[in-house]
């Protein structure tokens, strides 16, 4: 049995989880949660970064809102930069009370250089994100999102122009803090296939819904909040190196061969130490 402390809303609390060598499920060990990208790692994590509100994951005031940060986010577009435009789009829309912005009316909004980390930036795709939001905005009105569960809030999204499942799944996350729906950016696609809950070369464009069943059956195996999973992942993948990165995806890979090493008489000696770990809850930003 392994221990994790963590202090979380300004007291210690106490996670505990399966010896390293156990398997989540066969031929996947839970490995120690202080050697990064195991599945012990990501679920004590996970637990670290659960929302303490079922709001912290918003981004915008309402779902249009949440349509125009997701939408003009991700993709190709650094996160900062899309928090930037979709701000400025935001407060436009809310001075104007304009609910359906016209494609031109958003493509000069985006095209205007804006300010990150102190510096002038241009959204690169204003042509081509303004004619998407201008679509979905014209037509949110159509998804009845009150009477939709989670996962049919997500696929009436997928029916607007510019919204796929990842982009719909990223709304519904934060909109409702869903642990019923996964946002398989690339991020999260390294993370899965390092330690072998994806298939090698997974492509969440071509298999969205068969990969989204296997994370969220990772989440129910290590009862872990899918959301919070979601985000933790997002945030740790992405502020790694790309030298560091392979190294972690090296080291994690060997939890999915353990059972291969035990085979041939060589089991790995590990020590169950309880750690003090503390990690702050990402933002709703994917």
């Amino acid at each position: 049995m392994q221990q994790v402390i963590a202090e979380i809303s300004g007291r210690f609390e106490r996670l505990s989880l399966p010896d390293p060598t156990a398997p989540v499920w066969p031929g996947l060990r839970w490995g120690r949660f202080d050697e990064p990208l195991t599945p012990a790692f990501w679920a004590s994590q996970a637990w670290m970064a659960k929302p303490e509100r079922e709001d912290d994951y918003r981004l915008g005031r309402s779902l249009k809102e949440e349509v125009i940060y997701c939408l003009l986010g991700g993709h190709g577009a650094p996160a900062e930069v899309g928090l930037a435009a979709s701000r400025r789009v935001c407060e436009v829309l809310r001075s104007t009370g304009n609910p359906k912005p016209s494609r031109v009316e958003l493509e000069r909004l985006l095209r205007e250089p804006l300010c990150v980390s102190g510096r002038p930036v241009r959204y690169r795709f204003a042509a081509q994100r303004a004619h998407y939001l201008a679509g979905a905005l014209g037509r949110l009105a159509e998804v009845e999102h009150d009477h939709l569960g989670d996962v049919a809030l997500r696929d009436a999204l997928c029916a607007l122009p510019g919204i796929g499942p990842k982009t719909a799944s990223w709304i519904v996350r934060n909109r409702r803090a869903s642990d019923h729906v996964a946002i398989l950016d690339v991020h999260i696609v390294r993370a899965c296939s390092a330690i072998g809950v994806f298939p090698e070369g997974a492509q969440p464009a071509r298999r969205y819904a068969d990969l989204e069943q296997r994370f969220l059956t990772f989440c129910e195996a290590t009862q872990s909040r899918a959301s919070a999973m979601d985000a933790v992942m997002w945030s740790t993948m992405r502020s790694l190196s790309r030298g560091l990165l392979q190294q972690l995806v090296d080291q994690a890979s060997r939890f999915t061969q353990l059972d291969v090493i035990e085979q041939r008489g060589n089991r790995p000696c590990l020590d169950q130490t309880t750690r003090v770990t503390m990690r702050p809850a990402p933002a709703g930003v994917q």
